[in-house]
């Protein structure tokens, strides 16, 4: 029964790639950011033991400016691996709702291939990127800052993107890096030179639960 409230949750978000973009620039506080992330985890955790799709309720007044997110799931258990992780840079919603969003792909097996199980839930780790900037680019092995940067790339209908914080967690050049969001898209790992091929840096501050438990920490670059 739980399997087909979520099926009807994941409906009621919609393609959040196709939104187009009316995004404002977003500068959160710490305490904004913190409530990002817990605000992400209880619509992972509604929706993995429900099946229900969590309200933002009373909003903190930031939630409410038009920008992209994304939400990142990743275990604590062994070499810590990507369990979710989904979201938009283009997005015509309240952030508030583009958290809730992101969290609920991010635990579906729309993400990385399986649901997250009830089981998993204490054995995860969440990240929010809070979308601040876009920028096109023609020159993105020039432009691009690891770690600073989530990167898209469009080509022919082709679509893919990666989350800021990977090239540094994975010790990736920017050239790697480039190759690796190709390829995610179903490009040619080249596809980044090429004149056609719209590359995107995605800027944005990152909040996450801190691995020993403490309290959320902001991400520097």
């Amino acid at each position: 029964m739980i399997h087909l409230v979520r099926r009807e949750a994941l409906k009621s978000i919609g393609t959040l790639c196709e939104c187009m973009s009316e995004a404002q620039t977003v500068r959160l506080s710490y305490e904004d950011g913190a409530r990002a992330v817990e605000l992400a985890r209880e619509s992972v955790e509604s929706y993995v033991l429900h099946g229900q799709r969590e309200q933002p309720g009373s909003m903190r007044d930031a939630f409410y400016n038009r920008t992209g997110a994304f939400v990142r799931l990743t275990s604590t258990r062994g070499r810590g691996r990507v369990r979710g992780c989904a979201g938009s840079y283009k997005s015509k919603d309240q952030l508030g709702h583009a958290i809730v969003d992101a969290a609920i792909k991010a635990a579906s097996g729309d993400s990385c291939g399986s649901e997250i199980e009830p089981a998993e839930l204490q054995n995860l780790n969440i990240s929010v990127c809070i979308v601040s900037n876009q920028i096109l680019t023609n020159d993105p092995l020039n432009d691009l800052v690891l770690g600073k940067h989530g990167v898209a790339v469009d080509k022919g209908g082709n679509h893919g993107w990666l989350y800021p914080t990977i090239p540094i967690e994975n010790n990736w050049s920017k050239e790697k890096y480039l190759t690796r969001v190709c390829r995610k898209a179903k490009l040619s790992p080249l596809a980044w030179q090429d004149e056609d091929t719209m590359v995107t840096l995605i800027e944005g501050q990152v909040f996450r639960e801190r691995p020993d438990g403490g309290s959320v920490q902001e991400l520097k670059v």
